[in-house]
């Protein structure tokens, strides 16, 4: 009987709820673990896709949150000498 991965579970449920970052990271990180620990486990684990998602996600929100730091970093500085 196959068991789901609880790695997997959390790598994507870290990914969708995004804590400033850190649960990108978490996610990304869980993911990883969790589909080495199903691909060594010889079919008793299932949960790959979940882990992939969690993966695939966790980059997706990292770098969206990535590039809204940069845009708000570049418009403060350069919103000085526009206004004024």
């Amino acid at each position: 009987m196959q068991t789901t991965n609880g790695l997997a579970i959390a790598s994507l449920v870290l990914a969708i709820v995004t804590l400033c970052g850190v649960g990108s990271i978490l996610g990304i990180v869980f993911g990883f673990v969790a589909r080495r620990q199903i691909q060594a486990s010889g079919g008793t684990q299932k949960g790959d896709g979940l882990a992939l998602a969690g993966i695939i996600i966790g980059f997706a929100t990292l770098a969206i949150m990535i590039v809204y730091f940069v845009v708000v970093a570049v418009a403060s500085t350069s919103s000085g000498g526009a206004l004024g």
